[in-house]
């Protein structure tokens, strides 16, 4: 009979513990300026590499994918 209220005391105040905890904030969605590319500058000579290989300077040429909006369908069964 112990063990059983125990459970109710845990659960109890799992509950108004749950229930008494502040809402965090939403968090602002990223916007493009907030991200640091480091990008190449006119006149900086590119390497053209092919393959896996490890370079001691690096520079974001291009970003892709980056949507602004939010994806609002799921995904179908195929």
């Amino acid at each position: 009979m112990n063990v059983w209220v125990q459970l109710a005391i845990w659960l109890v105040s799992y509950f108004v513990s749950a229930a008494a905890r502040p809402k965090p904030p939403q968090p602002k969605p990223a916007a493009f300026g907030d991200f640091q590319f480091p990008q190449a500058t006119e006149g900086t000579p590119q390497a053209v590499i092919f393959g896996d290989v490890w370079i001691s300077d690096w520079m974001v040429l291009g970003v892709g994918q980056y949507r602004t909006q939010a994806i609002k369908q799921k995904g179908g069964k195929k």
